[in-house]
């Protein structure tokens, strides 16, 4: 397994950070080599990439998230990938945003480009890139408030956890926060955009 951990600073609240994450279908907008990604369950998304000349389709199912603080993934073939971004405020407007990232290079040219940490650099040019697509927004394009918890694995594993995934918590909220932290504004559904 190849590891690649890369963090950055963001000018926007922790809320808005992570709410941002949660709109998994925004991806290919700041991350090189990510065709698509179509949410297919609350806790599952499939993923059509082009990196290195190499294209791959897969799904990944959410095994943690907890709100303003993680979520974490891992392939359902069990090999492929997992990895956990998690958020952490620096103050009222300024977030940390760190992604540890553990994937399986198979083809020639993955291998290569793992051995010249051309994935490192492919990570933190997609971490500038999400820094930029939130500031210039200042705001996200939606959210999903809800929490899983992993009680199991049905794929590959970050952290030695085993068993079924299991989703509680509301079905997301949008809007302006409010004077106590709230949001004031239309719901949506889980992880989807307004």
């Amino acid at each position: 397994m190849e590891t690649v951990e890369e963090t950055i600073d963001v000018d926007v609240p922790v809320h808005t950070a992570y709410d941002q994450w949660t709109q998994f279908e925004t991806f290919p907008e700041f991350m090189s080599g990510v065709d698509s990604v179509r949410q297919l369950t609350d806790t599952t998304n499939h993923w059509k990439t082009h990196i290195g000349g190499v294209e791959r389709e897969f799904d990944t199912e959410i095994v943690e998230q907890r709100p303003d603080e993680r979520i974490a993934w891992r392939s359902v073939d069990g090999k492929s990938h997992a990895g956990v971004v998690t958020f952490t405020p620096l103050d009222m407007n300024h977030t940390k945003v760190a992604v540890h990232f553990e994937w399986a290079p198979e083809t020639f040219a993955e291998k290569a480009g793992a051995a010249l940490n051309i994935d490192n650099m492919q990570v933190k040019s997609d971490m500038r890139k999400f820094k930029h697509f939130i500031e210039s927004r200042g705001t996200e394009t939606g959210a999903w408030r809800g929490t899983v918890t992993d009680t199991g694995a049905t794929g590959s594993t970050l952290g030695g956890t085993s068993g079924t995934t299991g989703t509680t918590g509301t079905t997301g909220t949008t809007g302006t926060t409010g004077p106590m932290g709230g949001t004031t504004g239309p719901t949506g559904g889980p992880n989807e955009p307004m």
